[in-house]
């Protein structure tokens, strides 16, 4: 009877001695703030990239939908801008070579004409000086030279004009179209751009809500994301103890499989308070109002906790 008293004595203290705690010490837990990744369009899954449990790197492809639709609307996208374009270049530029051709063959002729008129005026004074023609015909020939000079200067204007690009606002109309349909394009393409999900930031790969073959509303996370900054501890303090915290204020955290203790700083104070905090470890907190308090660490230190992992707390 001794000895199994002196027993329970020893175990009693044990006891007491574990459940002693320094009062810079609190108990808290580590929690995660998870990255949802999402298409904003439907489609059907057509390839999942990644597992639960992956490490992914940023811009890694994680999934992709459908595509069909929208590679038909980039397609389209695409002629519409080579028209545009074409339409551009053509009023940009004068007429065709061999348009050109034509008028100056038209000169030509003209030019040919005005040459016999002349001689034929020049022919017609002298002999209306010497009586041998009448004044009526001197004034028909006078009429024609006229008349080849004018058809002269209108072909020449029509050869300029030929060889010049289209009216500047019928230019600028063409470019307008050109924008808008380089415009549409950008669309399509990042709507396509849409469907081939890429991983926005390095991290654990929590969990895939989708499989293969499965359709996926739009904005339908389809991979769950856990990046090591996205870890965070969080742990209750009293009233009294509220005061003597601040932002960015250095804590240590330790943990059983955390190795040495690991360095945060306080990223978070709730201004307001709680009965109780929603993980209870003492019996002793139950009357005591509390805060709620949240401490970061390093992305590296963050990938040594798990959420819901209990952690001490070391002011």
């Amino acid at each position: 009877m001794y000895k199994a008293g002196m027993i329970a004595s020893a175990l009693s203290l044990a006891l007491v001695g574990c459940s002693a705690q320094p009062s810079n010490v609190y108990q808290g837990y580590a929690e995660g703030e998870f990255l949802r990744v999402a298409a904003p369009y439907a489609g059907s899954l057509i390839a999942l990239n990644v597992q639960r449990g992956n490490q992914v790197q940023k811009s890694a492809p994680i999934f992709v939908l459908e595509q069909e639709n929208e590679k038909a609307a980039r397609m389209e996208a695409e002629e519409r801008l080579h028209r545009t374009e074409f339409q551009l270049e053509n009023l940009r530029k004068g007429k065709r070579p061999s348009e050109l051709a034509a008028i100056r063959a038209q000169r030509d002729q003209v030019q040919a004409s005005l040459k016999q008129s002349e001689q034929d005026f020049r022919r017609d004074e002298k002999l209306a000086a010497t009586g041998f023609i009448s004044q009526q015909k001197l004034e028909a020939g006078r009429t024609a030279l006229i008349s080849n000079r004018a058809r002269i200067a209108e072909l020449n204007a029509q050869l300029a004009t030929a060889q010049l690009s289209a009216r500047s606002d019928e230019i600028r109309a063409a470019e307008s179209d050109v924008a808008a349909a380089q415009a549409t394009l950008k669309q399509a393409e990042w709507k396509l751009a849409q469907k081939s999900i890429t991983s926005p930031a390095t991290g654990l790969v929590q969990d895939t809500l989708y499989v293969k073959g499965e359709w996926v509303p739009a904005g339908s996370p389809v991979v769950s994301l856990l990046p090591p900054e996205n870890i965070k501890v969080r742990f209750f303090v009293t009233e009294n103890t509220l005061g003597s915290l601040h932002l960015s204020q250095k804590v240590k955290i330790s943990c059983d499989s955390c190795g040495p203790a690991i360095a945060a700083v306080i990223s978070y104070i709730s201004p307001q308070a709680e009965y109780t905090p929603p993980v209870i470890y003492s019996k002793e907190n139950r009357s005591k109002l509390v805060f709620l308090i949240e401490a970061r660490t390093s992305p590296a230190d963050a990938v040594k906790l798990h959420p819901g992992q209990p952690v001490d707390v070391v002011l």
